[in-house]
């Protein structure tokens, strides 16, 4: 068996079976296999596909490519929670201090950026000193010490995965299910929760581009998690437009912030509450979602997921005083205001394309081994549904010179449309499955 015969049959179309597929996953984590094998093996996925069989064997090389961890002796109702990835999505960071102040542990391996969706990882490296890669004991004894643990996967946990996941986002291919699911689902099983709640996000700045997608998505992954003894449940969730008001990392990290403060946008509470919810019930913590959702906004009103947010920066080595003080944050060099320029109301405001030009300006990668400026991207000053009138203030565009913010502030003005007729609020909660 050799890696060539392996491309070539995916090449042309025809499904790998086990062996083969523990043979590329075996040989790109030991490094037998190289870079630019593996990125022609991924191209091929992404292009003719996997069948079911292929993406379960994918995921469980996967999550035996390391370590697995066991949370026995520590807790018995960790559930994690996962985006397949949006525009503005910073839930994981306001919802993990949430749960963890009703007692419920959480325990998590979050990723980096990938494509036009930003990553937890980096939103929550913008905080100065907060350290992602912790050695797995400590991640136990975090979790076990205050309720909660939030970690990049650096760990030796789905090693496979971290290598193709950094692969696909500077070849083109975060767009298939396949290696979506596969890579998802590797890293929640390697993670050690007891159950798993997936928000699977859908539209334009989505990888599942519309509701067939993200239905086939979150089929196949709670499919996986059955099989791996993982109750699974998840959330189908709308992103043709960004979440919130922000997008970008340390402005995402203010946002959060604000949002444990009380002070968020409608459409990140629907969000952050119903995941939250169902979480919790798979925790064991009550069957009546609307309960949940009141215990909820108690810890938020109360200030409890805010003081456990910076328990959990502190015991990462985060400087505290950047959470108790969010403007300390180091700003962009250079922000320009977008206006309207007519009256109406917003009738589209398109996530893909605010996406692109928050990498674009520095806020994500063109290529794995990219630096990213944590300062940059994008404020919506105004979201679909909102009134506006001509010369009203639309959006600021948050760049590291001048250059950058007029080169993409046409391309940022024409991500909004303007409809002279009234446009009603949608909730961005599509089904739960």
């Amino acid at each position: 068996m050799n890696i060539l015969d392996i491309i070539e049959k995916k090449k042309i179309g025809n499904s790998l079976n086990k062996e083969e597929i523990d043979f590329f996953i075996k040989g790109y984590t030991d490094g037998s296999i190289a870079d630019y094998q593996a990125a022609a093996l991924i191209m091929a996925i992404c292009i003719n596909g996997m069948n079911e069989e292929e993406i379960l064997n994918l995921t469980f090389a996967m999550t035996n490519s390391g370590d697995t961890i066991d949370f026995t002796n520590i807790a018995n109702n960790i559930v994690d929670k996962h985006s397949t990835g949006g525009v503005g999505d910073k839930v994981t960071i306001i919802l993990a201090p949430i749960i963890s102040a009703l007692g419920i542990p959480v325990a998590k391996m979050s990723g980096r950026g990938l494509g036009i969706t930003g990553g937890t990882a980096d939103k929550l490296a913008s905080i100065p000193g907060y350290d992602l890669e912790i050695p797995i004991d400590e991640f136990k004894k975090n979790v076990k010490k205050i309720g909660i643990s939030l970690i990049s996967q650096s760990l030796n946990l789905a090693p496979a995965d971290k290598k193709i996941y950094a692969l696909r986002d500077s070849i083109s291919c975060t767009d298939s299910i396949p290696l979506i699911a596969s890579s998802i689902m590797s890293k929640k099983i390697a993670a050690g929760a007891n159950s798993i709640v997936l928000d699977v996000t859908c539209g334009n700045g989505a990888f599942a581009k519309n509701l067939e997608e993200a239905r086939e998505l979150a089929r196949i992954m709670k499919k996986i998690g059955e099989l791996a003894n993982k109750p699974t449940v998840c959330v189908l969730s709308s992103m043709e437009e960004p979440l919130g008001r922000f997008v970008g990392n340390n402005l995402e990290i203010k946002e959060s912030v604000n949002f444990l403060n009380g002070i968020y946008e409608k459409d990140v509470k629907e969000v952050v509450f119903e995941i939250g919810s169902i979480m919790l019930k798979l925790a064991g913590y009550s069957d009546d979602l609307d309960y949940n959702k009141s215990k909820m906004q108690e810890v938020i009103d109360n200030g409890n997921a805010l003081k456990k947010f910076k328990e959990l920066v502190k015991m990462q080595k985060g400087d505290v005083t950047y959470i108790e003080n969010p403007e300390k944050f180091e700003k962009a060099n250079y922000i320009l205001p977008i206006y309207a320029d007519k009256d109406g109301f917003i009738s589209k405001l398109d996530a893909m394309v605010i996406g692109k030009v928050s990498v674009l300006i520095g806020g994500g990668r063109l290529k794995k081994e990219d630096d990213i400026d944590y300062t940059v991207g994008i404020e919506l000053c105004k979201k679909v549904a909102d009134k506006v009138y001509k010369g009203e203030l639309i959006a600021n565009i948050y760049a590291k010179n001048e250059k950058d913010a007029v080169e993409y502030s046409n391309t940022v003005f024409k991500a909004f449309e303007i409809s002279d007729y009234p446009i009603f609020y949608k909730s961005p909660i599509i089904e739960v499955i």
